[in-house]
């Protein structure tokens, strides 16, 4: 289910397929959940695609974990 693509400095680049983001509330709930695991995460989020990808030094496991904290569910995760 997860994948990543190795960036400089152990940054990790990571697509994430996420169900129920529908407007700009969504997005900074995530981006804000996020932050809170890595503040200097890099966090893209696509709404017509449900897509959010991020560029973290964190494992995907803590990521997907603070996406589905923010209340979403993460359907699949993949290199970017």
């Amino acid at each position: 289910m997860a994948g990543s693509c190795k960036l400089n400095k152990g940054l990790v680049m990571t697509e994430f397929q996420v169900e129920g983001m529908s407007c700009q509330h969504c997005i900074a709930a995530v981006t804000r959940s996020i932050h809170e695991v890595d503040a200097t995460a890099e966090v893209q989020v696509d709404l017509e695609h449900g897509k959010v990808v991020v560029t973290s030094t964190e494992t995907i496991d803590a990521l997907k974990e603070a996406i589905d904290e923010a209340g979403y569910t993460v359907l699949s995760a993949k290199a970017a």
